[in-house]
């Protein structure tokens, strides 16, 4: 994919809006500093930053997903082009436990790390292809490989967000949620408190109402996939033992949450075009053939 295809020209990619940053960061970060140790070389807080995308070929709604042609490229081939646009990356890697998307990785350019069979699931994969990794990062950004239009703003604004955030462990992305989605489970919803902080991600309607209808004049939040972990944090994030809400909601956001830590979100205008099922790769390419991002 050009350059030319990427958020920069794209009229739907407005500016960012981030919730408010937290004050008091230079106590925080001599907290998180002490706990954690991770400024990079060069002293500045989490500056060493890799990009992975994780991809596994066997799933119970669409099976080979990574590998289903969009347009006529690989939709893997299109997140790592699009995230390969994103300034805050020092590097992009794809992690998967399958030869054929790794085959497929290797023939477009990709770098690939093979992990086991075993991760339960994105953040697992991280960090095992991060341990597998020669050279040292600050900050794992998960990119998800079934959202072939992310812009490449979107993954530096969550990295940023994550670098002013010195006490929180982890960063994330939502969106205004649109009618059509509300009751949609696999478009996941996000609360946010006032500084800018997650206080709970649900495949249902959050929050809720007395009334049970959706109200037309609440900015209700969705979740986009893509999100970023300090380093030393994905390491403890994947010896954690499952915890009740992430295993009922089926979110491993929902881990980091029950065990107390923090999650910066930042609020972004986009239109949320992740591939779940095998009809919504129709209606992406639709999408792109008007938008002229072919």
């Amino acid at each position: 994919m050009d350059q030319g295809s990427s958020c920069g020209s794209n009229s739907n990619c407005k500016s960012w809006i981030m919730y408010g940053l937290v004050t008091g960061a230079a106590i925080a970060a001599a907290a998180i500093g002490a706990a954690f140790s991770i400024r990079g070389g060069s002293g500045k807080f989490r500056s060493r930053v890799i990009g992975i995308i994780p991809a596994r070929y066997a799933s119970s709604r669409f099976e080979g997903k990574p590998l289903v042609h969009i347009l006529g490229k690989p939709m893997i081939q299109r997140t790592w082009e699009r995230a390969k646009l994103a300034s805050t990356l020092d590097h992009v890697v794809v992690a998967t436990d399958d030869e054929k998307i790794a085959e497929c990785c290797r023939g477009f350019g990709a770098d690939v790390i093979m992990t086991s069979e075993s991760c339960r699931n994105g953040t697992e994969r991280c960090n095992e292809a991060l341990e597998k990794l020669e050279k040292k990062y600050d900050i794992v950004v998960n990119i998800q490989g079934d959202e072939p239009l992310i812009e490449p703003e979107i993954i530096d604004g969550i990295v940023k967000a994550l670098q002013g955030a010195p006490d929180a462990v982890f960063s994330t992305a939502v969106t205004s949620l649109t009618p059509e989605d509300s009751t949609d489970p696999n478009r996941v919803k996000c609360i946010v408190d006032n500084h800018g902080y997650a206080i709970y991600f649900s495949r249902g309607l959050i929050p809720f109402n007395k009334s049970g209808k959706v109200n037309p004049n609440f900015p209700y939040l969705l979740h986009l996939g893509i999100q970023s972990y300090d380093s030393k944090f994905l390491k403890i994030y994947s010896e954690l033992a499952p915890t009740p809400l992430q295993l009922e909601e089926d979110l491993e956001q929902l881990k980091v949450l029950e065990n107390g830590y923090k999650m910066k979100v930042i609020k972004v205008d986009h239109d949320a075009h992740g591939v779940d099922t095998p009809e919504d790769v129709g209606k992406l390419e639709a999408l792109m053939r008007e938008r002229n991002l072919v």
